[in-house]
């Protein structure tokens, strides 16, 4: 995978590239992640909530054909609202955005949110939120995650978070016929007054697939995965021709979306963390093929604790880098869900399909 093309050394230089299978949203000081996930006896589903408890600047950009989402428009530059203090992630399709309103009420009694009122306690937390489409899977049609998933993921929330595997909103995800997930990276740049972090996780429920059937590895990996031998190979192209077209026809509940959180601690204001999630976009691009179907609400957000200046002489292009690395977080974070992922509901996972790649 290469780096991240610069501008000139105006643009800052790249301290520690993302790496596949390493790293975590929080790696950015002032992340807090956590998951909450009910499997078996009827249930395959969870939340993810990371939450910014100091605040944080947020932008979003969504694409694809079928997004679930929540207060999506509130993080519009321009709009009211300039801060907020937690992303929701969760399960459910639809149903499952009633998840941030256990949320709210965990960020309400900690006096966290919009302030409306001269006392402390007036204050109406914003949090967006997007779905995933896991319903049936593994669990009850019925069993989706409430408010209450959201309350004990914000309990759960750490800076030692799980950062991959079958958790959280990635509990019943698909992506292309195998076990889908959460996975993260992270990277580390200069960008002229002072170490800058950027992050992503990812969950990834996607109409198409990580993997390269050609190959049976992810279409975006970092160089140090083992060749799959002839057996795995065809294991892996079997499974993806096999399950991937049901497993994600619409016509049989299979819509799907991956969902992302991008984490930085830059300073930079709401139109800048906007274009941060339209370059992270790419990630996806490059990770998932096809990506941004009708099947699909891909979603990005960005978060910016805003404890580090964006210094040097040329801020365009020490955004620029911050954003290609976004990209690159976020592609390593696609595969990483993928590589990680146990298999559920009949559907194979990577690991267990070509042990020995990834470590698995």
């Amino acid at each position: 995978m290469g780096r991240p093309v610069t501008h000139g050394a105006e643009a800052g230089r790249i301290l520690r590239g993302p790496r596949l299978g390493a790293g975590s949203i929080t790696d950015v000081p002032g992340v807090l992640l956590g998951h909450h996930q009910r499997t078996g006896r009827g249930w395959r589903t969870g939340t993810t909530v990371v939450l910014t408890p100091d605040g944080a600047t947020a932008g979003v950009e969504v694409r694809g054909g079928g997004p679930g989402t929540r207060e999506t428009d509130a993080l519009r530059p321009g709009n009211l609202v300039s801060t907020i203090h937690a992303v929701c992630l969760s399960g459910g399709s639809a149903y499952g955005l009633s998840a941030a309103d256990g949320v709210v009420a965990h960020l309400e009694a900690l006096g966290l949110g919009h302030p409306v009122g001269e006392a402390p306690h007036q204050v109406v937390p914003v949090v967006p939120t997007a779905v995933i489409f896991d319903l049936a899977r593994g669990g009850q049609f019925t069993n989706r995650p409430d408010a209450d998933f959201g309350r004990a993921a914000c309990r759960r929330a750490s800076v030692k978070g799980q950062a991959r595997g079958s958790v959280g909103a990635g509990a019943g995800a698909i992506s292309g016929g195998l076990a889908g997930g959460v996975g993260s990276a992270s990277a580390e740049l200069d960008l002229g007054s002072g170490p800058v972090h950027v992050a992503a996780l990812a969950v990834v429920n996607s109409h198409g697939s990580v993997i390269d059937p050609a190959t049976a590895l992810p279409r975006l990996h970092d160089g140090r995965l083992r060749r799959p031998d002839r057996d795995q190979r065809r294991a892996v192209a079997d499974a993806i021709a096999r399950l991937g077209r049901g497993a994600t026809d619409p016509e049989r509940g299979g819509l799907n979306t991956t969902l992302v959180v991008v984490a930085t601690d830059a300073r930079i204001d709401a139109t800048e963390a906007t274009r941060v999630a339209s370059v992270a976009h790419d990630g996806l691009a490059r990770s998932i093929h096809p990506v941004h179907s009708l099947f699909d609400g891909d979603t990005v957000f960005t978060l910016a604790t805003r404890q580090i200046d964006l210094a040097g002489p040329s801020r365009p292009s020490a955004l620029n880098l911050l954003a290609t690395t976004a990209a690159d977080c976020v592609a390593l974070a696609c595969s990483d869900a993928v590589l990680s992922a146990e298999s559920h509901s009949g559907v194979p996972a990577y690991r267990d399909l070509a042990p020995g790649v990834a470590g698995g």
